[in-house]
């Protein structure tokens, strides 16, 4: 049996100075490393600088800690996204606990305030209530509701049946009392079928309902997107880029031209993922092996240093450091 003092004295011993300059990956094991101010806090500081917080879409935990170390610091964990690598459709049929599981993996890999989708809050006030802490005590940063009625859909999809605006204003005056920290931020959907006037009366009265900024999803012109933030002056206004949908490409500074003070790229991340995976597995159908692939994967040593397995290793005295293989041996 270990003696308590013998493994403390080599767990210390077995900690490595990190240089300065690298990144660690030890956020989620080693005290020291964790943020010491709420993912809540931390994001609206964020929102509280100039110009506009970009967000990549991060499907698990390896992307985010790409998108970290590309230089985002804030992420976004879209339910589209988050559902097809569960391999189901964007239809409101996960549970608040499977959310968490991501949002977990996300906040423990990067540190980095998260925005999270909460679809229609999973149920009326109280469950909108239960989702609100599950998520802050999971790790994230903030949450946005969307006034659609079950069965939902994707934003930029057709026939979207959308909750009475009162009904939506409980759900967020419901989130905004159980929060602590988390930013609450109110999504409308009703551009579509009620045009910018009623999408804009909607986004007021989730204002006065403790929402912290408004999420229009789904305008389809620069020129809708421009009408709605002038509306909302001094509104923090959240636009969605995401591909193959309603929203014609337009860049974050285009997007802080037009008024908004956030930008979410949801379903990037996967879309590439995806595709480059098909290309593989039928390279391996066709070829008898992956050889021909190598020169596009990412190689050992690199998915080590995203991943930090050396910092991890370096936790633990019993482990022998790793020597990572440099190249493809040949026959």
């Amino acid at each position: 049996m270990v003696k308590a003092g013998a493994f403390c004295f080599g767990l210390a011993s077995a900690i490595r100075v990190i240089p300065a300059g690298r990144a660690s990956a030890m956020t989620y094991l080693v005290a020291a490393d964790l943020p010491a101010t709420p993912a809540g806090a931390r994001f609206r500081a964020l929102l509280d600088r100039p110009g506009i917080l970009g967000m990549p879409g991060a499907h698990n935990g390896q992307a985010a800690l790409q998108a970290r170390a590309a230089g985002f610091e804030a992420l976004y964990l879209s339910g589209a996204a988050m559902t097809a690598s569960m391999g189901l459709p964007d239809l409101g049929m996960i549970t608040v606990d499977e959310v968490c599981v991501f949002i977990r993996q996300i906040t423990r890999a990067t540190g980095l305030p998260l925005l999270v989708d909460g679809d229609t809050g999973y149920g009326e006030a109280l469950n909108v209530m239960h989702m609100v802490r599950c998520f802050e005590d999971a790790g994230a940063a903030a949450v946005h509701i969307e006034d659609q009625l079950l069965p939902k859909k994707c934003g930029h999809l057709n026939d979207k049946k959308l909750a009475d605006p009162h009904d939506m204003a409980a759900k967020i005056a419901a989130a905004a009392k159980a929060r602590r920290h988390l930013l609450v931020v109110a999504r409308t959907d009703a551009a579509a079928s009620e045009g910018i006037d009623g999408a804009v009366a909607r986004a007021r009265l989730f204002l006065q309902a403790g929402a912290d900024a408004i999420f229009p999803e789904a305008l389809t012109t620069a020129e809708m997107f421009r009408a709605f933030a002038e509306r909302l002056p001094g509104v923090k206004l959240l636009a969605n880029m995401t591909e193959f949908g309603r929203t014609p490409f337009f860049t974050a500074s285009e997007f802080e031209a037009l008024g908004y003070k956030m930008v979410i790229w949801p379903v990037s991340s996967l879309r590439v993922a995806n595709k480059a995976q098909a290309e593989l597995y039928a390279a391996i159908r066709r070829d008898g092996g992956a050889q021909n692939m190598v020169d596009r994967m990412q190689t050992r040593a690199e998915l080590y240093a995203t991943i930090g397995y050396h910092d991890y290793e370096a936790l633990d005295a019993s482990i022998v450091t790793t020597i990572v293989p440099e190249a493809m041996p040949q026959r």
